[in-house]
């Protein structure tokens, strides 16, 4: 195993090559989803403490079927693919790869702030820097799961709307069915 940071800073300027700096074990699949499932978890018991605990549970419990479904889909995609044997590594770099939101949004609040300094309404840069990062993570998705399993352009797109589609969903339910139950009492 290789650097995990300078994996993802390879991935994230289009270099296929930074797929050798990740791991290809449960080992090293553990140590990227560990971080994923910790920090929501304090979060939620930080919530349970100040009184909030079944909308504390219920929205970890989601997270946490959100983050484990991209490790499902990603897993059964390849398995169709016949790329099983590239799957832990894939995985492993999509699990990483979530940090990469952190730059990404300091940069965007400079940008924001340099956009806003120079005139433009707060709102309209907001919507311009959001689009750029869903964009930029999207892009990034694709990439990844492209060269982690070594798939042709038409599978990486269908496995990124899979799996972003079931984040969508599984992180969205608990708002959801919250307001169906106050719309039907």
């Amino acid at each position: 195993m290789g650097n995990v940071v300078r994996g993802v800073l390879l991935l994230a300027r289009g270099k296929a090559a930074g797929i050798a700096q990740f791991g290809n074990s449960t080992e090293a699949f553990n140590a990227s989803i560990a971080p994923l499932i910790a920090f929501p978890l304090v979060g939620t018991l930080l919530n349970i403490i100040n009184g909030a605990p079944a909308a504390a549970i219920i929205g970890f419990l989601s997270r946490l079927c959100a983050v484990l479904a991209v490790a499902v889909i990603t897993y059964e995609f390849a398995r169709i693919a016949r790329r099983e044997a590239l799957w832990l590594r894939a995985a492993t770099v999509l699990n990483w790869s979530f940090w990469l939101i952190i730059p990404l949004l300091l940069i965007a609040g400079v940008s924001g702030a340099i956009m806003v300094s120079a005139g433009m309404a707060l709102s309209t840069a907001e919507d311009i820097l959001v689009g750029l990062i869903v964009t930029y993570l999207l892009w990034y998705h694709w990439f990844a799961v492209r060269a982690g399993l070594n798939l042709n352009i038409p599978q990486a797109i269908v496995l990124v709307i899979l799996t972003n589609a079931a984040i969508v969903l599984l992180t969205s339910a608990p708002t959801l069915l919250a307001a169906a139950f106050r719309s039907g009492s």
